[in-house]
């Protein structure tokens, strides 16, 4: 069974950096995508960022110049790189994996921006 452990959320002000990490228990399938959704309060979850076992990435165009995914493969985990911060910004940030075997989602780490 894949399991995601998400960390590296908190509280920043505006202006401040943070860094979220994801780990992946396991990975079958070389061919995978790794990416982090947030959702705030009452919005629907959307994508922030993507990365391929290729190395592709896809942003928002909210995040585009301000975070930055990347993966580290030996240790199985992908990292979301997150300056410049808004208020906008403040949500629950989710992991996802995708390979053959399905979706999987982290359990949510929450992001706060204050003002």
């Amino acid at each position: 069974q894949v399991q995601l452990v998400e960390s590296g959320g908190g509280l920043v002000q505006t202006g401040g950096s943070l860094r979220l990490s994801c780990t992946i228990s396991r990975i079958l399938f070389s061919s995978n995508t790794m990416g982090w959704y947030r959702q705030a309060p009452g919005k629907q979850r959307e994508l922030v960022a993507a990365i391929t076992s290729g190395g592709s990435t896809n942003y928002a165009d909210s995040v585009k110049g301000r975070f930055t995914i990347s993966r580290d493969g030996a240790k199985n985990t992908v990292y979301l790189q997150m300056n410049s911060l808004k208020p906008e910004d403040t949500a629950v940030y989710y992991c996802r994996f995708t390979d053959w075997g399905g979706d999987r989602w982290g359990q949510g780490t929450q992001v706060t921006v204050s003002s």
